[in-house]
């Protein structure tokens, strides 16, 4: 199964629509067979589940994420854990052993004009 990490120096990036990067794993067997970056301009969930999509992402792993980017996900088929924090190698380990969950604390709540949004328990602007 091929996962993407919302990621910043080594962290789970906490605000999937200006995720500057993601860490794309690939587990196989509950093994480990590949991890590369790829690279995102952080515009907007629209770009973000079509650059997705376009790596063949079969799920996403992320703090904060809203209800137009969930939609999206859903409309072409990617799985989605949200609430996830931490290290992302700590993250990994818990994909490869399946006891990673959804967290519904992820859910953000956007007001969509400019000004700031809480995602769940953290704040997106302080990203």
């Amino acid at each position: 199964m091929k996962y993407a990490i919302t990621y910043m120096n080594n962290m789970v990036f906490q605000h999937f629509g200006k995720c500057p990067e993601f860490l794309l794993v690939d587990i196989e067997d509950g093994k480990l067979v590949n991890k590369e970056l790829l690279s995102s301009n952080g515009s907007g969930h629209g770009a973000l589940v079509t650059l997705l999509k376009e790596a063949n992402v079969d799920m996403l792993v992320c703090g904060g994420i809203g209800q137009g980017a969930r939609d999206a996900l859903a409309q072409n088929s990617i799985s989605l854990i949200s609430g996830a924090s931490g290290n992302v190698d700590e993250i990994i380990e818990q994909l490869i052993k399946g006891t990673l969950k959804d967290d519904q604390s992820g859910m953000c709540n956007h007001h969509h004009d400019g000004t700031e949004h809480n995602c769940g328990e953290h704040k997106c602007s302080d990203h």
